[in-house]
C-alpha cells in the first residue's frame, strides 16, 4: 500500500513538474522569459493582457503546466483546469467587471479558432458582449 502510494506521488510530482515547452511563448510568458503585463499569477495559473485587445478588458489566463489544449488535459490537470475559473473570478473582481458580466472562452483546435498551442481561456469584458450566434 505505501509502495502504491509512493508510486501515484511519484507521478503526480512528475506531473506537476513536467518541463515547459522551450518554443511555446505562454511558456516563456510564465517562466518570465518574455514580456507580459501579468495582472495575475500562483502556483497553478497565469494571466496576463492580451496584445489584441477586443474589449476594454481582455485578459489571457493560461495554466502554468504546458497543456497544448482541452484536447490533452489529464485528470492530473483537474486543479489547474479549475483554477482558471477561479482565477477568472479574482480578476473580475479586480478589474471591476464583476458586476456587469464578462465573457470567458476557451477555443480548442484550430477550427476552434485556436491559434496559439498552449490551453488558455480569454476573459472579456468591460462593454455590453454582443451574442456570439447572431
Amino acid at each position: 500500500m505505501v509502495r502504491a502510494y509512493l508510486i501515484h506521488l511519484a507521478s503526480r510530482l512528475f506531473h506537476i513538474l513536467k518541463p515547459m515547452n522551450p518554443t511555446c511563448l505562454f511558456c516563456k510568458i510564465v517562466a518570465g522569459e518574455a514580456k507580459a503585463s501579468i495582472v495575475y499569477q500562483d502556483d497553478l495559473v497565469t494571466a496576463f493582457r492580451d496584445i489584441h485587445p477586443v474589449a476594454p478588458t481582455h485578459i489571457l489566463i493560461v495554466p502554468n503546466r504546458h497543456i497544448e489544449s482541452v484536447n490533452q488535459a489529464e485528470a492530473a490537470d483537474a486543479s489547474a483546469l479549475g483554477s482558471l475559473f477561479l482565477a477568472a473570478q479574482k480578476i473580475a473582481l479586480a478589474e471591476n467587471i464583476h458586476q456587469g458580466g464578462y465573457r470567458l472562452i476557451v477555443n480548442t483546435g484550430p477550427h476552434g479558432g485556436q491559434t496559439i498551442f498552449h490551453l488558455h481561456m480569454h476573459l472579456i469584458g468591460g462593454q455590453r458582449m454582443k451574442h456570439p450566434m447572431g
